[in-house]
């Protein structure tokens, strides 16, 4: 166990232009991380801010904030992100895991254009990210 509790951010990012509400986003973590808590024994909060991801991980007395990297393109970014963070708040560390090497290339973006075109996202998302994605591009 790497953790007792985890906090899940679902943040608004003004620059992009997500398919799902930040409340839908929200529901269908909540919904995927209730089975995922029970199973490992670990505390798990979805917890949606507006604010600096610094500001939010001192509101829920986070002590370390979890990235991904894909990429190394995302190394650059995450690596500055990290810095500034660190130099606001010198008590949270940031720490990064990579994905399984069969993960690596996906993104939110390509499974949405995949979905787009009929394409099967089952590989990439649980079952009820799917049906919500299927449902959201037939409307």
């Amino acid at each position: 166990l790497l953790v007792d509790r985890l906090v899940i951010g679902v943040a608004i990012n003004r620059d992009k232009s997500p398919l799902f509400t930040l409340e839908e986003r929200v529901e269908m973590l909540e919904r995927d991380c209730a089975d995922l808590s029970e199973q490992t024994g670990t505390e798990i909060i979805v917890h949606p801010f507006e604010n600096l991801l610094i500001n939010c991980a001192h509101d829920v007395g986070a002590q370390v904030i979890v990235r991904g990297l894909r990429a190394v393109a995302d190394f650059e970014y995450e690596f500055q992100l990290a810095t500034m963070n660190r130099s606001l708040a010198p008590d949270i560390e940031s720490i990064f895991f990579t994905p399984k090497d069969t993960l690596i290339y996906v993104s939110s973006s390509l499974v949405k254009e995949i979905a787009t075109f009929g394409g099967d996202v089952s590989r990439f998302v649980p079952e009820n990210v799917k049906t919500a994605l299927n449902n959201k591009i037939a409307n």
